[in-house]
């Protein structure tokens, strides 16, 4: 597959048709199609496959097999296209703070993309699971900035940037970074450890999530289905066999496994 086929490809993947030219419309738009056509997942891990980030693979996996993936997938690829359409992007290396309190360090396991526009600095990140974002955000400190869905800010402490996103019960931390750039080989190692280290979080639980109109967010998390509205209000439910969780599946996040497919997590244990 050559660029052109690459760009034609991702773009109806996505379900996008607009211009081509590197803008921030453009960016913005693109980050949101992108989230709201191919899930955040971790099913492959739980089937006990290996994560192959190159970007053979994951064009044949995110592509051509219509499946999700994780932020070395999701973002390896955005990268890849971004440059072809001419955009300044670089990869960035983060920490994920989502549930996690500040005096704990996280592994540094996650990529997001910085973007150079007219000189502005701008971010998108499409594979932090429920909360990726579904515009770019400026790299601008204590300024709230609405998006598509929620409202983020970045905040800084020491020589750490934090960006942040605004729920009802006030401002969470997503990930922690410093701008250092995340080459090849970093997510190389990092992607072994997300998908094979005995204490990744992916290893112990199955989730899926996907970005909806009018600011919905749905996401599975072992067991529980959740839709959250725009205002961070959600209705969650308890799926109850492997039967019903493949219907889910194909049903909200458009994720076709075969019908006796069962994942191996400590998180989905059945009556």
């Amino acid at each position: 597959m050559n660029n052109q086929q690459l760009i034609e490809a991702y773009l109806n993947r996505i379900g996008y048709k607009g211009p081509h030219n590197p803008s921030l419309e453009l960016l913005h738009n693109i980050t949101l199609a992108h989230v709201r056509s191919i899930p955040f997942e971790n099913l492959d891990i739980l089937l006990g496959k290996s994560i192959n980030i190159s970007l053979d693979a994951v064009i044949e996996k995110l592509i051509n097999q219509k499946r999700g993936g994780y932020c070395f997938e999701q973002n390896g690829l955005l990268l890849y296209v971004l440059q072809i359409l001419g955009f300044q992007v670089t990869p960035i290396s983060a920490r994920v703070r989502l549930d996690r309190p500040r005096d704990f360090t996280p592994p540094r396991t996650h990529v997001f993309l910085k973007v150079e526009l007219s000189g502005t600095t701008w971010f998108t990140d499409v594979g932090v699971g429920g909360v990726s974002l579904t515009s770019a955000i400026q790299f601008i400190q204590d300024t709230e900035q609405i998006t598509n869905h929620e409202t983020r800010r970045i905040v800084s402490e020491g020589n750490r940037y934090f960006h942040q996103v605004l729920f009802p019960n006030g401002w969470v931390d997503v990930c922690e970074f410093t701008l250092e750039e995340m080459p090849e080989i970093d997510r190389e190692l990092a992607n072994w450890y997300t998908s094979n280290h005995p204490k990744s979080h992916f290893k112990d639980r199955l989730i899926v999530a996907r970005a909806g109109d009018d600011g919905k967010r749905i996401t599975l998390v072992n067991r529980e289905f959740s839709e959250r509205d725009k205002n961070g209000s959600a209705n969650k439910s308890i799926i109850n066999s492997p039967k019903e969780l493949n219907y889910v599946l194909k049903e909200k996040f458009n994720l076709s496994f075969p019908i006796d497919t069962e994942f191996q997590s400590p998180g989905l244990q059945w009556d």
